[in-house]
């Protein structure tokens, strides 16, 4: 069976897009296969994100994922946009949402908590949509 891929894409690729790769992968992986990538790439994912999502979900980032450009993912079916106002590079894809995100960087961890949730929330959504076929890839 085919799995759509999708790019969840951030300017650094260091926090939103690496969380959103990490939950996909977990909690969304029989419905697509997921991957993230940035404009500009960050040495390190974000230490909070890495922290928190150790904390709320047993997931290790720093384990399966790295900093990424889009050049290093493979051409995606669907292309997620974290909400960085800023104008991504085009990337060829079947669908395309941004998900206007703010960005937790900084901020505290209860801040941080609720980002983490919203992403979780889209991402269930995003599964439901492909798995009921209203996505088309």
């Amino acid at each position: 069976m085919y799995l759509p891929k999708v790019a969840f894409i951030c300017v650094h690729n260091s926090c939103r897009s690496q969380i959103a790769e990490a939950l996909g992968k977990a909690l969304a992986g029989d419905a697509f296969a997921s991957f993230s990538a940035g404009t500009e790439m960050r040495p390190h994912i974000n230490r909070d994100a890495v922290r928190l999502l150790k904390q709320l979900y047993g997931i290790d980032m720093e384990e399966t994922q790295r900093p990424k450009l889009l050049s290093d993912i493979p051409p995606s079916d669907i292309v997620v946009t974290m909400g960085c106002n800023v104008v991504c590079p085009y990337l060829p894809c079947q669908h395309r949402e941004d998900w206007g995100l703010s960005d937790p960087t900084g901020k505290s961890d209860e801040e941080f908590v609720v980002v983490i949730r919203e992403i979780e929330s889209k991402l269930m959504n995003l599964a439901e949509r492909v798995r009921g076929g209203l996505i088309s890839t």
